[in-house]
């Protein structure tokens, strides 16, 4: 299956970048290169771009995308938690631009085998790095009812965690859950038929919640971020763009800390605390999709882009 995936805001990402012709650029989640592709193209002869993805089918078409850009370019399979070491095994210390495209890309959503989907009856499996042991059938069989409604709740964000946890604890008492197409009847069954009638998919809140917790997306976004705002050179920029709200109110909340760390009471005449800001929040609204782009891919719908600006105090 060809590794397809549409860049989502492909220029205003590119725009936001500020790209200089010999600075040093990272892609996070490099997934087929098109980003990338458009930041290589950019780059002078002194110019560099890491690409980082924990994917395998990933890093293997994007390194064959990206291969006529010769040494500008060094494809790494890795998760982007591991970017500070990735860069510093190439003698790397700051860089000029980041740039983060979470959530899953369209080729592990629509190649079944990955197990991502529920629109197809196949093995549970929602791993983004194959090389992990753990898959979605662990966590659907041996999660507790309890951890499974905490998941469903706040990953998914269901209103109906409560009973489509207990219906998974109910279904699997009498045989192991072991496909997307059996989790997807159990899901429909604890939701009522008014409510399936409208809205998207109803399995989807829920597959969302495996998948983050299988791969711990949001835990890797939190523990992360600020990491990178401080590999960023003066003026270097953070590109993230986001799916769920979930991953939006993380990026927003530690972009504003950045600019803002002060934690002294409102009143104080001098700030005592000594936290210095790190930059400066460029996206005040987060840039969305274009009409255009929203037409051509439907996938674009809750995409949101936030983009912070390092300043260094003299």
């Amino acid at each position: 299956m060809e590794f397809v995936h549409k860049s989502i805001m492909l220029q205003e990402t590119i725009e936001a970048l500020h790209i200089k012709p010999n600075g040093i650029y990272v892609d996070g989640t490099l997934g087929g290169a098109g980003h990338s592709s458009e930041i290589a193209r950019r780059l002078g002869e002194k110019g560099r771009l890491i690409g980082i993805d924990q994917d395998g089918d990933a890093i293997a078409v994007a390194s064959e995308r990206l291969a006529d850009f010769g040494d500008k370019v060094t494809v790494v399979r890795s998760n982007y938690a591991n970017m500070k070491n990735v860069l510093s095994n190439l003698s790397i210390s700051k860089v000029d631009g980041i740039l983060l495209d979470l959530g899953v890309s369209s080729y592990q959503l629509d190649n079944a085998e990955r197990g991502f989907t529920y629109r197809e009856d196949v093995p549970l499996d929602m791993r983004m790095d194959l090389r992990q042991n753990k898959t979605a059938r662990d966590i659907v069989n041996d999660y507790s009812e309890t951890e499974l409604f905490h998941i469903i709740r706040d990953y998914g964000e269901d209103k109906f965690a409560k009973n489509i946890a207990k219906h998974i604890a109910a279904a699997r008492e009498k045989a192991p859950i072991e496909t997307t197409g059996q989790l997807t009847e159990i899901i429909k069954a604890a939701i009522p038929k008014k409510v399936r009638a409208t809205g998207g998919h109803p399995a989807k809140k829920t597959f969302q919640a495996i998948r983050i917790e299988l791969n711990h997306e949001l835990d890797v976004l939190r523990d992360h971020l600020e990491e990178m705002v401080d590999l960023l050179d003066d003026g270097g920029r953070l590109c993230v763009i986001t799916f769920h709200s979930l991953e939006d109110r993380i990026v927003k909340n530690i972009f504003r800390t950045c600019e803002n760390p002060c934690i002294c009471p409102p009143g104080f005449p001098v700030c005592a605390c000594g936290r210095v800001s790190k930059g400066k929040v460029i996206t005040r609204k987060p840039v969305i999709p274009g009409e255009k782009e929203l037409e051509e891919n439907s996938r674009a719908k809750s995409a949101k882009l936030r983009v912070f600006e390092r300043r260094v105090s003299v």
